[in-house]
């Protein structure tokens, strides 16, 4: 009687230790596959984040998985008001601004943009021939830092901090990973990790900070989160809570890769118009009208022209030596 007792208390214990656990597991808010859409000049991307399926997940604005060669790109157009994030995977993107910074992305590089009170500024990939692959991620900025000056954190992929275990290989753009820290300085809490699983049942688990906003876009493969099997293309969003909560993924197929996206919202309006994001819709007519007149940041827009943008009358492959 008393052997009896003892495992059922046993067993007990155990089911009450798997649904406490279980309780801290991130539930899924919703899942989807979004579809290609052109951008820019004829660009291909998958909107991931600033469509019908997710208008916005504070403090996240746009994210967009592209697919881009010449003669298509992203000719002159101005930013306010926000950061943009470019991170290649393959290929080239050369970008020139109205500043007179210029430089080439390629393969694993990433530009933290903080356009601020004003930038503008051109992107074009580099060849005719080969695809320049990548994300590129808008980050809301708070009321009390949209106006501030513009800046660039620019860093090849080899200065970026790796993860590496069991099969798993984590890059840390920005925040951090079992004690590896990025090196992106953000104005907004935000933990960016690509995420490469190197061989079959490969598993990543992560913990989301309270009141956090988290997403994963599948990009290559197929895994199983809570029970779910998900396939390449697949966008899964995670419910915010006020407690701290795990996900936890598993790769089912070898080389298969995803990112993670995590941010602290900001709880701020949204007026947004194209290029320009700001706070009141006020501020957002003050930007076009800056825009439109060549003041308060975008000095000298008027008569600025980017040289990159006529990469696609040149017929060929182009290298540093053209900037």
């Amino acid at each position: 009687m008393s052997l009896k007792f003892n495992q059922l208390l046993i067993l007990l214990t155990i089911f009450i230790i798997a649904k406490c656990n279980n309780s801290n597991q991130a539930k899924i808010q919703r899942a989807y596959y979004p579809q290609s859409q052109k951008e820019g000049d004829n660009a291909d991307v998958i909107r991931i984040i600033g469509s019908y399926h997710l208008n916005r997940l504070d403090p996240f604005l746009m994210l967009d998985y592209f697919k881009v060669r010449l003669p298509s790109g992203f000719p002159d157009h101005p930013h306010r008001g926000f950061e943009t994030v470019t991170y290649m995977l393959s290929g080239q993107i050369h970008h020139e601004d109205f500043r007179g910074n210029k430089g080439i992305l390629e393969k694993g590089d990433v530009q933290w943009m903080t356009a601020g009170r004003g930038i503008v500024h051109s992107e074009m990939p580099g060849s005719f021939e080969e695809d320049s692959i990548g994300f590129q991620l808008w980050i809301n900025l708070k009321s009390s830092d949209k106006m501030i000056e513009p800046k660039y954190q620019e860093y090849k992929s080899n200065k970026f901090p790796l993860y590496e275990k069991n099969g798993l290989k984590v890059k840390v753009i920005s925040g951090s990973y079992e004690n590896v820290n990025g090196i992106i300085n953000t104005n907004v809490s935000v933990q960016f990790l690509d995420i490469h699983f190197e061989v079959p049942n490969s598993l990543f688990k992560e913990y989301i900070q309270p009141n956090h906003n988290c997403l994963i876009f599948i990009y290559q493969g197929k895994f199983q989160i809570n029970d779910q099997i998900y396939n390449q293309n697949a966008v899964i969003i995670f419910e915010n809570s006020h407690q701290e909560r795990y996900i936890e993924i598993s790769s089912l197929e070898q080389l298969s890769k995803i990112i993670l996206l995590s941010g602290k919202p900001i709880y701020e309006q949204v007026f947004n118009y194209g290029p320009f994001v700001l706070d009141s819709q006020a501020n957002l007519r003050q930007a076009f009208e800056d825009y439109q007149f060549s003041k308060n940041g975008f000095e000298g827009a008027s008569s600025w022209s980017s040289e990159i943008k006529n990469f696609p009358q040149t017929k060929k492959k182009v290298g540093i030596t053209d900037l």
